[in-house]
């Protein structure tokens, strides 16, 4: 049977916010929050987020998904990813309001919306666990020595492009500037001085040192922005720990892109998330239901 869609319009500091409700015909006491990353709506790339929720609802697992202000249907003036606390606390509200017998919730988030879930996890008690595909941590060293280790190096080593070079097919003095662009990115990084105390970063690993609840963290093989994630969270000794705690589960998918664009993929990060959260959140042990906006 399949799972039933409601819109749910709900205010967030006087604009009104768009979600759509999957139900479960047999639902669980934990919810899945969808959290849209990047400039998307609530539908995600390929039909991602839609699809993601019909299969989670059919599974037992009410899923909620929404437009932040400014995105989609919202109302409101848009906000950077690392300023949207409020849209995330007002959605898990309206989530658990038209879900009464849910008694917390997981947050699903990819890209910058992973590491926007990081930051809100810990200030909301409703928070159970989180889901983070290939989380957002940009900065200039981080992009330039994964540029340098996964592009420049592997174009280097690879047959065709000096097959294609040798034919003329390549712009080498384009290619060359930006090679030692990018070289020069590296080098300055390592002689800077460490990131402001008040970076979306160190907000995010803030948040992951205060949350309790299980993470499960998805990485793609094929994806720029997962092996930036691993450059930065591996080169740093508090990011490491987290990476080790035994409150982690960690997924790679060495063939997935940044969006999962392909129907396999797409059911195995379901499927993954499905078996997480059945196997990983402990239903008996969480708190009672609570639908107070500023729970936590």
């Amino acid at each position: 049977m399949m799972p039933c869609d409601e819109a749910v319009v709900f205010p967030c500091d006087e604009a009104p916010l768009v979600g759509i409700l999957s139900r479960a015909h047999a639902p669980g006491r934990i919810g899945v929050v969808i959290v849209v990353g990047g400039p998307q709506y609530r539908a995600g790339s390929h039909r991602q987020f839609t699809l993601l929720a019909r299969h989670l609802a059919g599974k037992g697992i009410p899923t909620f998904r929404f437009d932040y202000r400014g995105m989609g249907d919202a109302g409101g003036d848009r906000r950077p990813f690392d300023a949207v606390d409020e849209d995330l606390r007002a959605a898990v509200s309206a989530f658990m309001i038209a879900e009464p017998l849910l008694r917390g919730v997981v947050i699903w988030g990819l890209c910058d919306a992973a590491s926007a879930a990081l930051m809100y996890a810990p200030t909301d008690s409703r928070v159970k666990g989180l889901v983070l595909l290939n989380p957002w941590v940009r900065d200039a060293q981080t992009q330039a020595v994964t540029q340098m280790k996964h592009y420049y190096l592997k174009r280097l080593m690879d047959r065709a492009f000096w097959r294609k070079l040798l034919r003329g097919g390549v712009q080498w003095r384009a290619s060359t500037g930006s090679l030692l662009q990018t070289s020069r990115a590296v080098l300055d990084g390592r002689r800077s001085a460490p990131l402001d105390h008040r970076s979306f970063q160190d907000r995010m690993l803030a948040g992951w040192s205060k949350f309790t609840g299980p993470s499960l963290l998805v990485m793609s093989g094929r994806d720029l922005t997962a092996r930036e994630f691993a450059e930065y969270s591996t080169a740093r000794e508090p990011w490491r720990e987290h990476l080790a705690s035994s409150t982690l589960t960690r997924v790679d998918i060495p063939e997935a892109d940044h969006t999962f664009s392909t129907r396999a993929l797409r059911d195995r990060v379901a499927a993954e998330t499905t078996d997480w959260v059945h196997r990983a959140v402990k239903i008996d042990e969480v708190d009672g239901p609570s639908t107070v906006p500023g729970a936590g």
